[in-house]
């Protein structure tokens, strides 16, 4: 499952199928099937246009951000919290060392200010390898550094160093939730990644507050053209469709408890 859900979002995003559309267009022309190569050429435009030169993915990323808004302001008191990996660049740190941080790294640095505000609190840490060669650090791994770094005791750590997926993530968070007494805990994660893993933790029977951190939208946006800044764009486009991806499959699968979970 696990493998073909990597290779599903390998083949399945966009510029891949942009890629797959204008690869069959050039077979077409090949065998000379004028309404293959034309269709497919079209397609394979169509999806580049749109996700270089429009804020499509912008808006589906909103949409999910806001699905789950951030609290108005720090709880009074926090015995707990959980933190989903993906914040790390495993291939560089298991060839260099340190705590490298990707474009969610504000999982972990909003996790880092609420554990120095409430010295009291755990902090679990989900998250393995979730390469399909499984050869680099884990998120867990990478973390207890970042951590360790800024004087956050390890005896403070719950770390859940296997699980590569949102649905393992959960899996695993409970059992050590249920070893350590601890129930209640703040969610953090990225707030388009938000929905999905509240309806993963939901079925699970974990008791969780939702706390999104790294948006990626304005919260203002709106459906229309934008040639500054193509990469983004397919970046957040690709981001989109992935979590919905995720949801749909998961929810088929009997993963989460809702298609588009809510509060």
């Amino acid at each position: 499952m696990f493998v073909f859900s990597k290779l599903v979002w390998i083949l399945g995003q966009p510029l891949s199928l942009a890629f797959f559309f204008g690869a069959l267009a050039l077979i077409g022309s090949l065998v000379h099937r004028r309404f293959v190569t034309v269709v497919s050429t079209l397609l394979s435009i169509l999806i580049l246009f749109v996700a270089l030169y429009t804020t499509t993915g912008a808006y589906i990323v909103q949409g999910l951000e806001e699905r789950f808004p951030r609290p108005a302001g720090d709880p009074a008191d926090l015995k707990c919290m959980i933190v989903l990996g993906g914040a790390t660049q495993n291939e560089v740190t298991t060839a260099r060392g340190g705590y490298e941080l990707d474009s969610a790294g504000d999982r972990l640095i909003e996790t880092l200010r609420l554990a120095q505000k409430y010295p009291q609190s755990r902090v679990v840490i989900s998250g393995g390898d979730g390469s399909i060669g499984g050869h680099y650090e884990g998120d867990a791994v990478i973390s207890e550094r970042f951590f360790s770094a800024f004087g956050i005791a390890k005896d403070r750590l719950v770390e859940d160093t296997t699980s590569r997926t949102t649905f393992e993530n959960a899996v695993n968070t409970k059992e050590l939730l249920a070893q350590n007494g601890l129930s209640g805990c703040l969610l953090i994660t990225s707030g388009f990644h938000m929905p999905r893993s509240v309806g993963i933790f939901r079925k699970q029977g974990i008791d969780i507050v939702p706390w999104p951190v790294d948006y990626r939208s304005t919260g203002k946006e709106t459906l229309g053209f934008d040639f500054t800044q193509p990469s983004l764009n397919a970046q957040l486009l690709a981001t989109g469709i992935r979590e919905w991806i995720g949801l749909v499959g998961y929810y088929a699968v009997g993963r989460t408890s809702a298609l588009y979970p809510g509060p």
